[in-house]
C-alpha cells in the first residue's frame, strides 16, 4: 500500500540524489509543447495542450539524476461540461546509481557501456477533469546503459502506484506491477539534429478502483530536435525546436476497445521548443 512514508522516502531520494555530491555535468533546460489531439480516457473530443516543463538532468560520482515538471493546460474539451479548462501538474523524478563508477571499474561488454540501479518517484495532480487526478507512484530497478552516441538506457522497474481521484473516496492502491523502460538522447549523425524520447510498456495494474480490470499499456514520446543556437549567436545546444509525437495506448491502463473509448488511444503530433542553460 502506498502510505505517506512512502512518499517521504520518495522526496527524500530525490533531495539525496540533487544535493549529495557535487556535478560532474548538468544540462537544465525550459520547455514548450503544444498539441491539438490529445486524447482522454471516458472522452470522445480531441483535445489541446499547452505544455510548459522545467526538466533538469545531472551526472556525478556515482551516477546520475533526472528530474521533470510539466504544467499541463487543456482547452475546455476536457471538462466534462466544457465551461473550464483543466491544469495538471506531473513530476517525474529518477536517481540512476552506476555499478561502474562505485566500483572505479569498467564494467563494459559487447554492446553494453554498463548498468545500473534506478529509482524515483512520479506525481501528479490534476484539477478541472471529472477524474482529477492525484497519483502518487515509486519506481525502483535495475538499468542497463548501451554504448551507443549520446545515451539509451533501459530500466526494468517494478511499479507501486496509488491514486485519489474525485471519483473515490480513498487513497486507492494498484496491484505492484513492472514496466520496460527505454530512454534515450541521441545525436544524428553530425548535423544539429538530435532524436530524443522515451518509450514505457506497462504490465496490467490488477483491478482498478471501480473493481474493474486494467490493461497493459504502452507509451511512447519521441521527438526530433534542431539546434538552431547557432542562427542567434548562441552556444551549441541553447535553443533547439523540432516535432514530437506521443503514442499512448491502453492509456491510464484503461482499454480502449471497451467503456474508455478512443480517448484511451492517444495518438499526438506536437510542436516542441526548448531553451538549456
Amino acid at each position: 500500500m502506498f502510505t505517506r512514508k512512502s512518499t517521504l522516502i520518495g522526496l527524500a531520494l530525490m533531495a539525496a540524489g540533487l544535493t549529495a555530491q557535487a556535478a560532474d555535468w548538468s544540462d537544465t533546460s525550459i520547455g514548450y509543447r503544444y498539441g491539438t489531439k490529445f486524447a482522454e480516457p471516458f472522452n470522445t473530443s480531441d483535445i489541446s495542450k499547452n505544455i510548459f516543463n522545467l526538466s533538469h538532468a545531472s551526472g556525478y560520482k556515482y551516477g546520475s539524476n533526472f528530474f521533470n515538471a510539466d504544467m499541463l493546460m487543456s482547452d475546455k474539451n476536457d471538462s466534462p461540461n466544457r465551461n473550464t479548462e483543466a491544469h495538471e501538474l506531473y513530476i517525474v523524478y529518477r536517481h540512476t546509481l552506476d555499478f561502474g563508477k562505485i566500483l572505479n571499474k569498467d564494467l563494459a561488454v559487447g554492446p553494453i557501456r554498463g548498468f545500473g540501479f534506478t529509482a524515483g518517484f512520479d506525481y501528479n495532480n490534476k484539477s478541472g477533469d471529472s477524474y482529477q487526478s492525484k497519483k502518487r507512484m515509486l519506481v525502483a530497478g535495475p538499468t542497463v546503459m548501451l554504448d551507443v552516441p549520446g545515451f539509451l538506457n533501459v530500466s526494468l522497474l517494478q511499479l507501486w502506484e496509488s491514486n485519489a481521484p474525485a471519483t473515490h473516496p480513498d487513497r486507492y492502491s494498484y496491484d505492484p506491477h513492472p514496466m520496460l523502460n527505454l530512454a534515450w538522447g541521441i545525436p544524428i549523425g553530425s548535423l544539429p539534429l538530435s532524436f530524443t524520447g522515451y518509450a514505457n510498456f506497462i504490465a496490467a495494474k490488477g483491478k482498478n478502483e471501480f473493481g474493474g480490470a486494467t490493461k497493459p499499456e504502452t507509451n511512447i514520446d519521441l521527438a526530433v530536435m534542431y539546434d538552431f543556437s547557432s542562427l542567434v549567436g548562441a552556444g551549441k545546444n541553447t535553443f533547439k525546436a523540432g516535432l514530437g509525437y506521443q503514442y499512448w495506448k491502453n492509456k491510464f491502463g484503461n482499454d480502449h476497445n471497451a467503456a474508455a473509448g478512443d480517448g484511451a488511444f492517444a495518438k499526438t503530433p506536437m510542436i516542441r521548443a526548448e531553451y538549456h542553460f
